[in-house]
């Protein structure tokens, strides 16, 4: 078998492995994997899928009002019927048996059992009693309409900004980065040009266990003979390592110092794309006297003058990348006949020059003319399902309003409250706080300047994935003003200090909507009963809305005294859709996505009717009606005979230019090492992560047994020689410290991924093992995105009564 085939069939068969073992009934709440058929007496349907933001499309079975099976969808272009092994795995989800299906409000040491009446009392009380120092924290799994739900509720309701995705904590430097780069967010190109590229560069991302139904578009293609070169950049060997021809191994911010190589080299050997340059390109340096994504414009001979430095060998001797790794990158770069598609993840996102590297991709693409062509992209994939089209799109970010808009900007306010109806000035100019900061507020006493005292939080784990997790959570134990609300499926380690837990429907036990990292909008129908009284979250965000209503809270009528919230049927009578026998009387997703498309409009990301996507496996936007009254998707932005908004005979036309001339912007920022970095008292770098069977927290994937058992706990992977130091081998108990907390681990040594020399790795899914409360919280500055891929630790080995008798 070759290595290409191997890497097909190790996806075909860890899943299907799985299923083997699911099918013969092995777990308490296994799920046949079987092809769907017409002439199954088990009922189809199409849903994405509910973890990474693939956006997989799958075929949901359903039997006597229970999920019983799942298929890879064959019409899904996304996927093609293939999923990998959480994805086959995906019904299993909803039937942990420690689901929460009762409102639990704390009283002291334990929790008490009340009404959904009462819990919304609570609720509405805490925001009455100071709606200013009310925060909502939400993430990338909320779906477009309870996305936008949310966003109406807190600043068009309580004309407060305090709300924030854990997207801040995983793409913002993404968002950061494209609006630098074009003026406007997300990728141009799409998930084909996986189909079409000569060359794949892995910018510090893992795809093969991350994004494996991707990574196999290519592996797949090279099996069928088609030659495609793999480069890994990463600061440690993984299973993508596998399959690639080339592994750059890098120092930790080794990425910056490599782009700025890179354009270097496409300079002094004359090799960069001068037409496409002098046609579509402008040149940004940062401002150091006001740091913003506008920068400041320089000339093309400054640009030149500031690379000038980055020899190969300079660069070698701040990556650690050898100088004739470098020039290949160069040459790869400077080849117009070839393909270049770049693709990245965390490894550039979490990254205190997160922004800064995101930029600086985005520019070698441009620089050497790498864009515009199918395989010729620079692509950022995303870790949860609606991050792009719910957080991104939505805009539920503390600075944002819908489609691409801003607080601080009057015309965008008065956009926003005209959609809304909404009487002049109800949406506040001023951006409330990002995630770090929140939780900061929130974690320090009222008296100490804390001006958070209350977070309802949904769908999201921040008491096990925020950073530094003892200053930024933990610190709210005994803090008697501080009100934790947690809307959640399962009991997790943010329940663990909430004051009031809400049972909450998950996947399709509701309708929904996402959108994935190709700017595909995907919709889907509720086709199972929640547990107990578990609810909607979209139906609990309306419900307190409603509360408030009736309290005669001002902020939840429109000016003409309307409920907020107002849905109404086919006839035009409002529906009291706030109460929960009434909620599905209509198709309150419906009525919000519909309120919601014409807000896409301003950057150029418009969305189809609502019912378009109930009949499709999702479209790629802008969606844009034809003559005809069809609608028709873009698979390429910008480019000339893809995207219906560039103008005839531009060819290229970056038409959100923040230079407002139709030109991308090319940044240099200069390399700056990590902001923190091994000494003597903690020689290891640390750096964090996931791993192919579970999925970001483990929340839902360590409820599968078949996937615990295949990944059952966290550990510290790392090198050979540094554990031989330190007399440790690969399952002696260690304790790893950091300079803000201690863990105690197994090791693993010489393991699935291979650290270099100094450096250790540890997964995040295992919420008994909290390895955020090592973990730094140094920000990007323009994102303000912590960076959990640099943190200086020391490992130990634990001696036990056996060591001592050897």
């Amino acid at each position: 078998m070759t290595m290409d085939q191997d890497r097909r069939h190790f996806i075909r068969s860890a899943a299907m492995s799985a299923a083997t073992a699911i099918a013969s009934g092995s777990g308490p709440f296994s799920l046949p994997i079987v092809h769907a058929t017409e002439s199954s007496p088990i009922s189809w349907k199409k849903a994405p899928c509910r973890f990474c933001g693939t956006g997989c499309h799958v075929q949901v079975g359903v039997e006597n009002g229970r999920v019983v099976a799942i298929a890879g969808d064959q019409d899904a272009e996304v996927n093609k019927g293939l999923l990998c092994v959480k994805g086959y795995h995906v019904g299993s989800v909803l039937y942990g048996k420690d689901r929460l299906t009762r409102p639990l409000l704390r009283r002291g040491d334990r929790y008490e059992a009340i009404s959904w009446d009462q819990a919304l009392d609570v609720i509405a009380s805490r925001i009455e009693a100071a709606p200013e120092r009310f925060a909502l924290y939400g993430s990338g799994q909320w779906t477009i309409p309870e996305g936008y739900a949310a966003q109406k509720f807190m600043k068009g309701g309580l004309s407060n900004n305090h709300i924030d995705p854990n997207a801040r904590l995983c793409m913002a430097s993404a968002v950061t980065g494209f609006l630098a780069t074009y003026g406007v967010d997300e990728p141009a190109g799409c998930f084909d040009d996986l189909d079409h590229c000569d060359v794949l560069i892995l910018w510090g991302n893992n795809p093969a266990e991350m994004h494996p139904v991707l990574f196999s578009r290519v592996v797949d293609r090279r099996s069928r003979g088609a030659s495609v070169e793999m480069i890994d950049i990463s600061t440690r060997r993984t299973r993508s390592t596998e399959q690639c021809q080339h592994y750059l191994e890098m120092k930790p911010n080794g990425d910056v110092a490599i782009a700025n190589g890179i354009a270097h080299l496409l300079l002094k050997n004359g090799t960069y794309d001068r037409a496409f340059v002098e046609s579509h390109c402008n040149f940004k340096a940062p401002n150091p006297d006001k740091p913003n994504l506008h920068g400041k414009s320089i000339r093309f001979d400054e640009y030149r003058q500031l690379l000038e430095p980055y020899t190969p060998e300079y660069v070698e001797k701040l990556s650690g990348v050898p100088a004739e790794q470098i020039r290949m990158l160069g040459d790869r770069f400077g080849n117009r006949d070839l393909k270049i598609t770049s693709l990245w993840c965390m490894g550039m996102n979490q990254h205190t020059m997160g922004t800064a590297i995101n930029t600086m991709v985005h520019g070698l693409h441009l620089l050497s003319g790498h864009f515009g062509r199918p395989g010729d992209a620079p692509t950022s994939l995303t870790g949860q399902p609606s991050a792009c089209g719910t957080v991104r799109e939505v805009g539920t970010l503390a600075h944002a309003l819908p489609g691409g808009r801003l607080v601080a900007k009057p015309e965008h306010r008065q956009q926003t409250e005209a959609f809304w109806n909404l009487p002049e000035g109800r949406v506040n100019p001023k951006p409330g706080y990002h995630t770090v900061k929140m939780w900061e507020q929130f974690c320090t006493p009222a008296d100490q300047g804390g001006d958070i005292d209350t977070i309802w939080v949904q769908v999201t784990n921040p008491g096990q994935t925020l950073p530094n997790l003892h200053k930024l959570f933990n610190a709210k134990q005994g803090l008697k003003e501080k009100f934790l609300i947690v809307s959640d499926v399962y009991p997790t380690a943010t329940t663990q200090l909430a004051d009031l837990i809400l049972p909450s429907a998950m996947w399709v036990e509701k309708n929904g909507v996402f959108g994935n990292s190709e700017r595909r909008t995907q919709q889907w129908f509720k086709m199972v009963e929640p547990p107990g009284e578990a609810r909607d979250d979209l139906w609990q965000t309306l419900a307190v809305a409603h509360r408030l209503f009736d309290r005669g809270f001002a902020g939840m009528r429109d000016k003409e005294g309307r409920f907020l919230f107002e849905v109404v049927d086919d006839s035009g009578t409002p529906v009291p859709a706030w109460q929960w026998e009434h909620y599905y009387d209509v198709n309150v997703d419906k009525h919000l996505f519909e309120e919601y498309r014409p807000f896409t409009r301003l950057k150029h990301k418009d969305l189809a009717p609502y019912d378009e996507y109930v009949r499709t496996r999702g479209m790629r936007w802008p969606v844009v009606e034809q003559s005809d009254g069809t609608w028709a998707e873009t698979r390429f932005r910008f480019v000339e005979g893809y995207d219906p908004y560039v103008e005839e005979g531009s060819e290229i036309q970056f038409y959100h230019s923040t230079t407002q001339d139709h030109r991308a912007q090319l940044w240099f920022h200069p390399y700056e090492p990590p902001a923190e970095v091994p000494d003597v008292a903690y020689p290891l770098m640390m750096t964090t992560g996931r791993v192919l069977e579970h999925w970001h927290s483990g929340s839902m994937t360590r409820r599968i047994p078949q996937l615990s058992q295949a990944m059952p706990s966290a550990y510290v992977e790392m090198n050979p020689d540094d554990a031989r130091e330190r007399g440790i081998h690969s399952g002696d108990q260690v304790v790893i410290r950091s300079r803000r907390g201690e863990l105690k681990l197994v090791a693993w040594v010489n393991g699935r991924g291979r650290p270099p020399r100094g450096t250790v790795f540890v997964p995040f899914f295992d919420e008994t093992l909290l390895i955020n409360e090592l973990t730094l919280d140094a920000l990007d500055p323009f994102s303000k995105q912590p960076d959990y891929k640099k943190s200086a630790v020391e490992v130990t080995k634990i001696v036990t009564v056996h060591d001592k008798k050897e």
